[in-house]
């Protein structure tokens, strides 16, 4: 079968979720996610050990290594926007993916170096008055 998206397995993928009407503590954010999860696997010790990241600050979503075929029950849980195919590798020291690293069903904190293009481009944005987030251009 060919590979539609470069550098995805279709084993992998990000699950991105609506955002919250209020402000939770990571935590919480992490254990919406893990609990979204076991709706589709049954258990939510499943849900942890398939999760390998997690995104709490700057948006809602995680990433998952799960059978393709589950990809259609995780579409229509509740709360979820997206599922796409993930092209992270897996690599320990590729650290240009975004979000935190979920390892043994904890949260590994980022670093803010990793989102600085992200940072700098929503700076951007408020000094010029213009509310939303826009991906900075790659130089």
């Amino acid at each position: 079968m060919p590979v539609l998206v470069e550098g995805c397995d279709y084993e992998r993928w990000f699950i991105v979720m609506e955002a919250l009407k209020r402000y939770p503590l990571r935590d919480e954010i992490v254990g919406t996610y893990i609990k979204t999860l076991a709706m589709a696997l049954g258990i939510e010790e499943d849900a942890k050990k398939s999760i390998y990241s997690v995104s709490t600050k700057y948006y809602y979503a995680f990433g998952c290594k799960v059978p393709e075929d589950l990809v259609f029950k995780i579409k229509t849980l509740p709360n979820v926007k997206w599922v796409l195919p993930d092209s992270y590798s897996g690599d320990p020291g590729d650290n240009s993916y975004e979000g935190e690293q979920f390892i043994d069903g904890k949260v590994v904190p980022y670093d803010d170096k990793y989102h600085s293009d992200w940072i700098q481009a929503r700076n951007d944005d408020r000094s010029k008055g213009t509310t939303h987030p826009r991906k900075a251009s790659q130089k």
